[in-house]
């Protein structure tokens, strides 16, 4: 009998190439990891790995035995939510990655809302970039995650995801309340605060400055959106923030709409596999009941 982590650990070094990776993904040692391969490799009668030179890698049965762990991993958790299902008390762990300003803005209400409903289930909960975070979702390590999209930069799509808009958010230019000027043109000689390349928002920031007719002076890198409020309110830079970020008026700044009322999409997204977790639902709908107690759900 074939063991679903041994399955998982196969599946995971298919993915990351190397023991030492596949062991930090999972939180294991690379002896660990390999002691796995060893057992799937008994259990299934087969050689599933070979040494290349100093390099470990998959036979053709062990390529094929990889791509299928995947439905038979998601076989097994469907059928633990039938389990879940049939059960009247919600309880076990619900494993949520967030990124920072959802998580500052709805954890606290959801986390409130989920407890009132099921006062035994346990959310854990980890800070993550959403890119991450998908493919950690995908790939098992988060049950569910919270994640962004800004407009014309679509985050990274998975088979078997499925996505949920959460909250439809509005980005607007944030100015020291000394700035003169609303527009992103009036921003031309002012110092910017910004997250680092790579991440969505800074492309989003980048492109309107450039269609505005200027490169930004980027004096501030960070993915600290509450350093970014800092820096405005001190009047030392200015910024593209999302209204998650500020869910009350800030006396210290000027927030101003901009042309054509740009959004990012907050999202849920999860494993089809476990949409009918019924402890995976209850979290869905308590950061949905929190988006829409801010007045932001889509």
């Amino acid at each position: 009998m074939l063991d679903a982590n041994q399955l998982r650990t196969l599946r995971e070094f298919a993915r990351r190439g190397t023991l030492a990776a596949t062991a930090d993904a999972l939180g294991y040692t690379p002896s660990a990891v390999s002691q796995q391969l060893t057992s799937l490799e008994r259990a299934a009668g087969t050689a599933l790995t070979r040494r290349v030179g100093r390099k470990l890698i998959l036979t053709p049965a062990g390529e094929r035995l990889a791509a299928s762990a995947d439905d038979v991993l998601s076989a097994l958790e469907r059928a633990q939510s039938a389990v879940r299902g049939a059960d009247a008390r919600v309880a076990g762990t619900v494993r949520l990655a967030v990124f920072q300003s959802a998580a500052l803005a709805l954890l606290p209400l959801a986390l409130g809302n989920a407890r009132r409903v099921a006062p035994e289930l346990r959310v854990q909960v980890t800070q993550s970039e959403p890119a991450q975070a998908l493919e950690d979702t995908w790939a098992r390590d988060f049950d569910l995650v919270v994640a962004e999209e800004y407009p014309h930069h679509s985050a990274p799509h998975y088979a078997g995801l499925v996505r949920d808009t959460l909250v439809a958010d509005a980005v607007r230019l944030a100015t020291p309340l000394t700035h003169e000027g609303s527009t992103i043109g009036s921003c031309a000689a002012t110092p910017w605060v910004m997250e680092p390349h790579g991440a969505a928002s800074r492309h989003f920031a980048e492109q309107l400055c450039r269609v505005a007719g200027f490169e930004p002076d980027v004096r501030f890198v960070t993915a600290d959106l509450q350093a970014h409020v800092a820096l405005v309110r001190a009047g030392e830079a200015v910024a593209l923030l999302p209204d998650l970020m500020l869910t009350d008026a800030d006396p210290a700044l000027a927030m101003h709409s901009l042309p054509q009322a740009p959004t990012r999409t907050v999202f849920t997204a999860m494993r089809e596999s476990s949409l009918a977790d019924p402890a995976i639902r209850v979290v869905v709908t308590a950061l949905r009941e929190a988006a829409a107690h801010l007045g932001t759900a889509s």
